[in-house]
C-alpha cells in the first residue's frame, strides 16, 4: 500500500487548560468521522484517547495519545494531549510534529493559565491554531465573552468564524459565517437550516469582522471585499488558509463535544485551514556530519529523516516509538541509521496508533506520523534516516522539574524492581528525573509537580508490582570547623595474646570554603612507621564522613598528623586507623564545629502584579534577592535562597500566580545555618536516632 499523499494529510494537536474538554472533543471528531463506532466518555473511562487506568481514575489525560481519522478524503492524525502543566511534556513534543492545534476553551470561563502558556509554545514552533469554544450546552456559558477575551489575549485576529445559536439549555446549533449555512443537530446528526431572523443583523455583523481579517491575506480578495465585489468560496477559504498559516487569523469556533455539536464545521476547518505537509515548506533540521542547519523537504524520493517525540512503554510490546516522517519514506522491515546513539536498527512492523490500539501499516511517507515498536536504542529526541545521509533535530526543551521525594521501597529486596521501573518511566517520560544522592543516599524522584510523582508511584504498583513510599528529601547538610584544634586519638586493647596499638596526635585546621579536605604528614623520627601514615589518614577520611552535630560529613578543613607511638608488636593498620578515627573526633569537638547548608540560585518568571508577593515570600524564606529583569510579558525575580525553604516551593508558587509562575534552581554554594536553626536540626537528628 503506498504512503498517504502528503498534501491530504493533516497534523493536529488538541490543546488547551486542563478541563476544557479536550478529551471528550477528540472522542467526538473520531465518532462523527466513522473512525470509531460508539461515542465514549471521560466520566465512564471508556474514551480512545484516556486508555490508561491512571487517566481513567483520575478522570484527566496524563499523556498525549495519538489517533487518526479521515475527513473529507483527508488523513487527520490527532493528537490529544494533556492540559494539566504537571504532564506537559507530551503536549511540549506534540507541538514540535504538527502543523496546527485547536485550542480548546471552556464557554462558561474562557481563557485561562495554560492557554496563554501554550499559546507560547504554538509561536515558537511555528503551529497554526484553531479555537473552539466548547461546552455551549453549560450554566453560564457565553460565547461573545470567550472571544472577548481570546482577542485581549491573542489579538484581533481570533476572530468568531462561526456563532453559537443559543446557549446553556437553549443551545440548538450553529451559524458558519464562512458559508452563511446554519447547523442544527439532532442525535449529533447535522441537519442544514436557515439562520434565525433574530439573528441576521449579529450575522452580518460578525461575518464582516471575519472577512476584515481574512481579506487582508490575499491583495484581490481584499480589493473585492473593499468594492463590494461579490467573493467565491474557492477565493475566500483560499485568503483564509493563507491568513491560518501566516499565524494572523485564528478561527473560532463554537459548539459542545459530548453533544456532538458543531463537530462536522470543525473538520471542515480543519481541512480547509490548517496547511498540509506540503504546503508547510522546508522544515528545518541539523547535518550530522557537519553540524550545519539544513532543509527538509517534504518528499517521497527524498532521503529518510524521521523524529521520534514521544516513547512508549507498552507491557506487551515492549518499547513503542512514536515518530514523525519529514522527508523520504519508511518502510517496514527496513534498515535505518540512529545519528545520535550511532547505532543501525531494525524497523520490524510500523504500526498506526488509535489510543492503545495499533494496526500494521506497510509504510509511512513523508509528513506522516506513526509508530514503530522494539528498537534497540532509540529514545525520545533521536532521529531515524540512512547512514549516507545523517540528520539530526534541534533537542526538544522540556521544563525542569520543580518537586522533589526520597524513594523508599515498602517491601525489603524491592530495590531492584524499583530501578528498572523507573528507567522504563524515564524512557516515556523525559520531565522525570532519578538519582541517587551520593551524601543522604537516598533514591531521589524528581518530577513537575507532587501529583506528576504520585503518578509514576501508581505506576509502579500497577506494572510492575512495587509499592513504595514517598518522603521530602533530606537536605544535604555538610559540616565544618571554625578554629584549630589538636588532639591525641590512642587505641590499646589487650586480649591475652597479641594485642592492637595505635597512638597518633592530630591538630585540624579550618580551610576556606570550597577547599575541600587536606591531609598533611609532618611525623618525624618514626615515631609512626610510614607503613601506618596511609591507615591514619583512611582513619581520618572515614571519620569524616560523619559530623558530630547532624551526622552529615565534614568539609573545608586541613588534618594535620604530627605526632604519636607505635608497639613494635601490636601495632597494626587497623589499630592506627581506629586511633586516627577517634583522634579527629576529639580534635572537631574542641574546634567549634558548625553545620553548612546549600544555597540554591533561584530564578522567577512571574507576571508583573505578582513581583511584590514573591519578593515579600522570598524574604520569608530567608531568601535574599539580587535584583529584577523583565521577561517579555513578564518580571524574572533572581534570588539565592537556603535548599531547605525551597521544598516545598512549587505549589506555593503555583497558589500566588494563579499557575502563571515558574522557577529554574541551581546550586550555589554551602553558608553556616543560623544558631537557632542549626540546634533545631541537630534535635532532629538526635530524635532519629533514638528512634532507630
Amino acid at each position: 500500500m503506498p504512503a498517504a499523499d502528503p498534501s491530504k494529510i493533516r497534523n493536529v494537536a488538541v490543546i488547551g487548560h486542563r478541563g476544557t474538554g479536550k478529551t471528550s472533543l477528540t472522542e467526538a471528531i473520531l465518532f462523527i468521522s466513522g473512525a470509531v463506532n460508539r461515542q465514549g466518555t471521560v466520566e465512564q473511562g471508556t474514551t480512545v484517547a484516556d486508555h490508561d487506568e491512571d487517566e481513567k481514575k483520575r478522570q484527566m489525560s496524563i499523556s498525549a495519545s495519538l489517533c487518526h481519522l479521515k475527513w473529507r478524503d483527508r488523513n487527520i492524525n490527532l493528537m490529544d494531549t494533556p492540559g494539566d502543566p504537571s504532564f506537559h511534556a507530551d503536549t511540549i513534543a506534540a507541538l514540535r510534529v504538527v502543523e496546527g492545534a485547536v485550542v480548546v476553551v471552556n464557554a462558561t470561563i474562557g481563557v485561562e493559565v495554560q492557554h496563554e502558556r501554550l499559546w507560547k509554545h504554538c509561536e515558537d514552533n511555528g503551529v497554526n491554531r484553531l479555537i473552539f469554544v466548547n461546552m455551549m450546552d453549560r450554566e453560564r456559558a457565553d460565547f461573545m465573552a470567550a472571544v472577548e477575551q481570546l482577542q485581549e489575549s491573542f489579538g484581533t485576529g481570533a476572530v468568531a468564524a462561526q456563532l453559537p445559536i443559543g446557549a446553556e439549555d437553549n443551545f440548538e446549533g450553529v451559524v458558519d459565517l464562512l458559508t452563511r449555512k446554519t447547523w442544527r443537530y439532532d442525535n449529533g446528526k447535522a441537519v442544514e437550516g436557515e439562520i434565525p431572523a433574530d439573528m441576521a443583523d449579529l450575522v452580518e455583523t460578525y461575518r464582516d469582522k471575519l472577512m476584515d481579517e481574512v481579506a487582508q491575506n490575499d491583495d484581490d480578495v481584499m480589493e473585492k471585499y473593499l468594492e463590494g465585489e461579490e467573493i467565491s468560496n474557492e477565493e475566500l477559504y483560499s485568503a483564509l488558509k493563507a491568513g491560518v498559516a501566516a499565524g494572523t487569523v485564528f478561527p473560532i469556533g463554537a459548539g459542545c463535544a459530548t453533544r456532538l455539536t458543531g463537530i462536522n464545521l470543525l473538520l471542515d476547518l480543519l481541512v480547509d485551514a490548517i496547511p498540509s505537509p506540503a504546503k508547510h515548506g522546508a522544515f528545518k533540521a541539523i547535518d550530522a556530519s557537519s553540524g550545519d542547519e539544513i532543509e527538509l523537504e517534504c518528499k517521497s524520493d527524498a532521503p529518510l529523516a524521521a523524529f521520534v517525540f514521544k516513547t512508549l512503554a507498552d507491557p506487551f510490546s515492549g518499547r513503542i516509538n512514536v515518530m514523525r516522517v519529514y522527508s523520504g519514506e519508511l518502510k517496514s522491515d527496513s534498515n535505518v541509521y540512529n545519528p545520535i546513539t550511532k547505532t543501525k536498527e531494525r524497523v520490524g512492523k510500523l504500526l498506526r496508533l488509535q489510543g492503545k490500539d495499533n494496526s500494521p501499516v506497510g509504510m509511512l511517507g513523508p509528513g506522516d506520523i506513526g509508530a514503530v515498536a522494539k528498537l534497540k536504542a532509540t529514545n525520545t529526541g533521536d532521529s531515524l534516516c540512512s547512514e549516507s545521509n545523517q540528520v539530526t533535530f534541534p533537542a526538544l526543551q522540556f521544563p525542569n522539574p520543580v518537586m522533589s521525594f526520597a524513594v523508599e521501597p515498602k517491601s525489603k529486596g524491592d530495590e531492584e524492581k524499583i530501578g528498572t521501573s523507573l528507567r522504563r518511566f524515564q524512557e516515556e517520560d523525559p520531565t522525570l528525573v532519578v538519582k541517587r544522592d551520593p551524601q543522604t543516599n537516598e533514591l531521589i524522584v524528581s518530577g513537575l509537580s507532587q501529583v506528576h510523582v504520585e503518578v509514576v508511584v501508581d505506576r509502579m504498583k500497577d506494572r510492575f508490582g512495587v509499592e513504595v513510599a514517598l518522603k521530602p528529601p533530606r537536605v544535604p547538610y555538610l559540616e565544618t570547623i571554625r578554629k584549630p584544634a589538636q588532639s591525641q586519638g590512642k587505641y590499646k586493647k589487650q586480649t591475652g595474646g597479641r594485642g592492637q596499638y595505635g597512638d597518633c596526635w592530630l591538630k585540624v585546621e579550618p580551610l576556606d570554603s570550597g577547599d575541600g579536605f587536606e591531609f598533611v604528614d609532618k611525623v618525624v623520627g618514626g615515631v609512626i612507621p610510614r607503613g601506618f601514615i596511609p591507615a591514619v589518614e583512611k582513619g581520618v577520611i572515614e571519620a569524616m564522613k560523619e559530623g558530630e552535630l547532624s551526622g552529615s560529613p565534614l568539609v573545608d578543613m586541613r588534618v594535620t598528623v604530627y605526632d604519636g607511638s607505635h608497639h613494635p608488636v601490636d601495632s597494626s593498620e587497623m589499630a592506627f586507623k581506629i586511633a586516627a578515627s577517634m583522634g579527629l573526633k576529639k580534635a572537631i569537638s574542641a574546634a567549634i564545629p558548625i553545620i553548612l547548608e546549600p544555597i540554591m540560585a533561584v530564578r522567577i518568571t512571574v507576571p508583573e502584579e505578582n513581583v511584590g508577593d514573591v519578593i515579600g515570600d522570598m524574604n520569608s524564606r530567608r531568601g535574599k534577592v539580587l535584583g529584577m529583569e523583565p521577561k517579555g510579558k513578564m518580571s524574572q525575580v533572581n534570588s539565592e535562597v537556603p535548599l531547605a525553604e525551597m521544598l516545598s516551593y512549587a505549589p506555593d508558587l503555583r497558589s500566588m500566580t494563579g499557575g502563571r509562575g515558574d522557577y529554574t534552581m541551581e546550586f550555589l554554594r554551602y553558608i553556616e545555618v543560623p544558631a537557632h536553626l542549626a540546634q533545631k536540626i541537630i534535635e532532629q537528628v538526635q530524635a532519629e536516632k533514638a528512634e532507630k
